[in-house]
């Protein structure tokens, strides 16, 4: 078997921290929580991320380069059923390789953080994405949008947790495009 590199490792305590940021929040996880899930010390923990706010950096970082990914490869699609298949399918794809990270992408939709310019600026990435014009916002749309992808986000973590990403993974797309209206 093949020794994880410095990247996998780092990507699996980035995903793990951001599963725990989003269950109680930056606040009130440790970093002794924090390397009591990758199986580090907090000696080794630290030696990969120098702290706490170093290793949430790394994990909105990851967060904001999934979103600007998925938004640059749906650019030259028009808006429309197409570009939300196209999104549909890389959340669903993203939520089972980085579950942590979706959960947090979850935990901020939910609740986010208007004093906190880089969390807007990565919803206002995905906005774009999917084709909602803030200036002229369609309430339907919105809401479908939400519950959409909130619903593809929790029955994707549901569908990993229980081993069964592969049977869901067309259900899980089938039904958010539903609640996309398509």
């Amino acid at each position: 078997m093949l020794r994880p590199t410095k990247t996998q490792i780092d990507a699996e305590i980035v995903d793990r921290a951001a599963a725990l940021f989003a269950r109680h929040d930056f606040e009130h996880t440790s970093l002794q929580q924090i390397a009591d899930a990758v199986g580090y010390s907090k000696a080794g923990l630290l030696h990969h991320f120098p702290s706490k706010k170093a290793l949430y950096d790394a994990v909105i970082s990851a967060l904001r380069a999934h979103i600007e990914a998925m938004a640059a490869g749906v650019r030259s699609l028009p808006v429309g059923i197409e570009r939300d298949r196209a999104l549909v399918e890389a959340s669903i794809d993203f939520a089972f390789e980085r579950p942590g990270i979706s959960a947090l992408s979850n935990r901020i939709a939910v609740d986010p953080d208007p004093d906190n310019a880089e969390l807007t600026a990565i919803g206002l990435i995905m906005y774009e994405a999917l084709g909602i014009d803030l200036a002229n916002l369609e309430m339907d749309r919105l809401v479908r949008v939400t519950s959409a992808f909130a619903g593809l986000g929790i029955t994707a973590a549901i569908a990993e947790k229980n081993k069964l990403s592969k049977e869901w993974r067309g259900m899980i797309a089938a039904a958010a495009m539903d609640a996309l209206g398509h």
